[in-house]
């Protein structure tokens, strides 16, 4: 089983003809809104990849609430130790770039309460040899305690350090897996401006010294990872994409989930990184994300 311990959102995202510059203002030419969060968009990429999936989290008193859960219903996830709290929901306000790139700003609300309480809890429903997912959208104290407590139980855990802060370099030390794009491992590392052949040596150090599984995702080239001392590479599709949002999250639950099933790490990575690749041909963060069957069929 996996359990995912982290934000629930709801994405308001516009669709504009180019990212605007700061101060400028950009008509855009269509809005829509979706479930989001880190959290809830790496549980149901697992979900769809076919592990079983709880989801530990909060939402909010409002009218965001039930359609941010909405996927993760419909999907099967197990939604018992997701909270409803007084306030708002989480959002995301996304503008999607028609070259698919885009920024984007998170507001907390409810995932800010997400406790310690909360993790111990979640821990204590599982067992040695569970997987725990986290990411960096709720309290660092929460991810802490959660790290702590799952290797002391034997379970493994994955971070995800996106969104990057300055306590994912701390927290990135305690988990087994970590899962960083090419800016936020050069933040973890402490060097910047690493060619291929650094930074993978750099990963073999890192790991090497936290006796963990180094996972960095570079867009369209892939994703290189450390496996015992050995670096190992894997590709996704060739693809125009109209719209990444979300693609790292179908990475992630991808992977764990693949993980879970008995892959080994380099069929995991393109497991997951041909996943990652679907979800970047059509629009949205959770709408985006693909069931096994088309990965699957993409993979050959």
């Amino acid at each position: 089983m996996i359990t995912v311990l982290g934000s629930i959102n709801m994405d308001l995202i516009a669709n504009v003809p180019r990212l605007p510059r700061p101060g400028e203002t950009v008509t855009g030419h269509a809005f829509a809104t979706a479930p989001g969060g880190k959290g809830a968009n790496q549980a149901l990429a697992a979900r769809r990849a076919g592990s079983v999936v709880k989801m530990v989290g909060a939402c909010g008193q409002d009218a965001f609430a039930e359609e941010a859960l909405s996927h993760l219903k419909r999907a099967g996830a197990d939604l018992t130790l997701v909270r409803s709290v007084p306030g708002p929901t989480g959002v995301a306000l996304i503008f999607v770039g028609d070259d698919g790139e885009n920024v984007i700003s998170v507001i907390a609300g409810a995932n800010g309460t997400v406790s310690v309480d909360e993790a111990s809890s979640a821990i204590a429903a599982m067992k040695a040899g569970d997987s725990l997912m986290l990411q960096m959208e709720i309290p660092r104290e929460t991810i802490k305690a959660a790290l702590v407590q799952a290797r002391a139980a034997g379970i493994r855990t994955i971070l995800n350090t996106a969104p990057m802060t300055d306590d994912a370099i701390e927290l990135a030390a305690l988990a087994d897996i970590v899962i960083a794009n090419e800016t936020e491992f050069e933040l973890l590392c402490g060097k910047s401006g690493l060619d291929a052949i650094a930074r993978e040596a750099e990963m073999l150090s890192l790991a090497a010294q936290r006796n963990q599984i180094l996972i960095v995702t570079l867009g369209a080239d892939g994703v290189v990872a450390t496996a015992e001392g050995k670096i190992v590479r894997a590709r996704g599709l060739v693809i125009e994409p109209v719209d990444t949002v979300g693609a790292g999250d179908t990475f992630c639950g991808y992977l764990a989930a693949s993980l879970e099933s008995g892959m080994s790490l380099e069929r995991a990575l393109r497991r997951a990184a041909v996943a990652g690749s679907l979800a970047c041909t059509r629009h949205g963060a959770q709408p985006s994300i693909p069931e096994a069957g088309e990965v699957d069929v993409a993979i050959g």
